[in-house]
C-alpha cells in the first residue's frame, strides 16, 4: 500500500478512538507536517467520512458524533484470500502485514480462524518473493490441515505436459516461491520426495489415518535446491574463482548448486578460493554468456561440449573486437 494512503487509514483510525486531536498531535503521530494533515483530512471528507473541524486553542479534528465505519464484511473465501495474500506479499517482520494479519483474525469464525492457522503455522516464504496469487481454498486448506496434522491426502494432479493423475501425498510444506505455491512430501507409494505446484491440483481430500512428519528440516530449502538439481537434459559442473555473494548474486539457488570447490584447480589459474557451481540445464547454447557474465576466471569440468560452446563464443568475441568500419 503506498505511504500517503496508508496515513490517510492511519489518520481515519486515530480518529476512530474519539475525542478531538489537535493537527500537531495529528502531524506528530502521522510524521508528516501540518500541512499534509490538513490535506489527509480532506482526503478523508471526499470519501464522505464526516470529519469535523473544531476552532479554538484546543481545536484540531474530529468525527461526527456516532460515525463508525461499516464493518467490512468478507465471505470465507474472501478473508483468506486477504489474509493469505499478507503472507504471501509481505516479508515476515513486516510489521503492516502482521498488524492487519492480528485484525482479521480477531473476527473471523473460530473454525475459519482455526483453518486459517494451519496456512500460517505451515507456509514458508524465502527472501525475496512476494506477489503471488493465493490458492484456490479448497486446495490450500486441505493441505495446510494435512501438514500441520500429519495427515495423508489424495490430489488430482495434472503436469506440465498436461496429463493428469490421481496421486496420494504424505505433505510435509508449503512453500511460496517465485509467483507459485508449492507443497512438497513423499509419496509413501513410490518411496520419493515429490514436489507439486498448487495450481495444478485439482482435487485435494484428506484421507484417514496419519504419518510421522520427517525431522526438522528446512522446507524452502529442499523446495528451492530441487529446481536447482531437476532431472534436465544436461548436468553442468563449473569451478569458479569468486566469492560466494558474487556467485548467488548472479546464479540464483533454483538454477544453481554452490559449494565449496574440492577439486583442484588448473596450474595457470591463480587460486584464491574456487567454488564448485552443478547446474540441470535443457539446452546449453545461453550458459557460455552466463559465464562470461560472472567476468571471474572460470574452467569447466563438465561437459566436453559446453568447452566447444565457450570457445566458440570466445572466437565470436574476438572477431567482432578486431572488426573496424572499413571491414
Amino acid at each position: 500500500m503506498p505511504k500517503p494512503t496508508s496515513r490517510v487509514l492511519a489518520l481515519l483510525e486515530l480518529l476512530q478512538s474519539g475525542g478531538t486531536r489537535t493537527v500537531a498531535e495529528l502531524a506528530g503521530r502521522l510524521e508528516v507536517d501540518e500541512r499534509t494533515v490538513r490535506r489527509y483530512v480532506g482526503h478523508l471528507v471526499d470519501l464522505d467520512v464526516p470529519v469535523e473541524s473544531v476552532r479554538g486553542r484546543y481545536g484540531g479534528y474530529r468525527l461526527a458524533r456516532g460515525y463508525r465505519l461499516p464493518p467490512l464484511m468478507l465471505d470465507e473465501d474472501e478473508a483468506l484470500a486477504v489474509a493469505v495474500g499478507l503472507v504471501a506479499g509481505q516479508p515476515s517482520s513486516s510489521l503492516p502485514a502482521e498488524t492487519a494479519l492480528a485484525k482479521i483474525r480477531r473476527v473471523l469464525p473460530r473454525h475459519l480462524a482455526d483453518r486459517l492457522d494451519d496456512v500460517l503455522g505451515t507456509v514458508a516464504v524465502p527472501g525475496g518473493d512476494s506477489g503471488p496469487l493465493p490458492p484456490d481454498g479448497s486446495v490450500l486448506l486441505p493441505l495446510a490441515d494435512a501438514v500441520r496434522h500429519g495427515r495423508p491426502i489424495a490430489v488430482g494432479y495434472t503436469d506440465r505436459s498436461g496429463r493428469r493423475s490421481d496421486r496420494v501425498l504424505h505433505p510435509h510444506g508449503l512453500v511460496v516461491h517465485a509467483g507459485h505455491w508449492y507443497v512438497t512430501g513423499v509419496d509413501p507409494a513410490a518411496g520419493e520426495e515429490r514436489t507439486l505446484r498448487l495450481d495444478r491440483i485439482t482435487t485435494a481430500r484428506t484421507l484417514p489415518g496419519s504419518f510421522e512428519p520427517p525431522a526438522v528440516r528446512s522446507t524452502a530449502e529442499d523446495v528451492v535446491n530441487g529446481f536447482a538439481t531437476a532431472g534436465y537434459r544436461h548436468q553442468v559442473t563449473v569451478h569458479v574463482d569468486a566469492t560466494r555473494e558474487h556467485l548467488r548474486g548472479r546464479l540464483p539457488a533454483t538454477l544453481a548448486v554452490v559449494e565449496e570447490s574440492g577439486a583442484r584447480a588448473p596450474a595457470s589459474a591463480a587460486r584464491e578460493r574456487w567454488w564448485r557451481v552443478e547446474m540441470r540445464v535443457e539446452d546449453l547454447g545461453w550458459l557460455p554468456g552466463l559465464l562470461a557474465s560472472l567476468d571471474r576466471p572460470f574452467w569447466i569440468e563438465r561437459p566436453a561440449q559446453l568447452r566447444n560452446l565457450v570457445g566458440a563464443l570466445a572466437d565470436r568475441l574476438a572477431a567482432s573486437a578486431a572488426r573496424t568500419p572499413s571491414t
